[in-house]
């Protein structure tokens, strides 16, 4: 069995975006949980310190009222998805050097 020495080109994390395609829907669903989940635990920590801050009676119903807000928003947020992102394609450019010349081409009429 033949090994390679050396690795001359570094492997990326991430595969190099070549297509116009979408995220798939497997992270788009991750990352709305994600953000449901962040959503739900500021509401969790709003209500909270509500309690802890009833004798100020102005930051207690600011907070609960976040904390009773916050359950709609973060449904709404989390059956949204995401807007499409304006990317720049990475499409191939062919090096003068590699490029095949240029000729007129032949018609056949007839």
């Amino acid at each position: 069995m033949a090994t390679r020495q050396g690795n001359p080109r570094p492997r990326r994390a991430e595969p190099v975006l070549i297509t116009e395609a979408q995220v798939s829907q497997v992270d788009q669903h991750a990352a709305r949980k994600k953000r449901y989940a962040i959503t739900m635990l500021v509401r969790t920590i709003c209500l909270l310190f509500a309690a802890v801050f009833y004798q100020t009676v102005w930051l207690m119903i600011i907070l609960a009222v976040l904390g009773t807000v916050l359950p709609w928003v973060a449904v709404i947020m989390a059956n949204d998805r995401p807007p499409k992102k304006r990317q720049e394609v990475n499409r191939y450019t062919a090096r003068p050097d590699r490029q095949l010349e240029s000729r007129p081409h032949r018609v056949i009429e007839g």
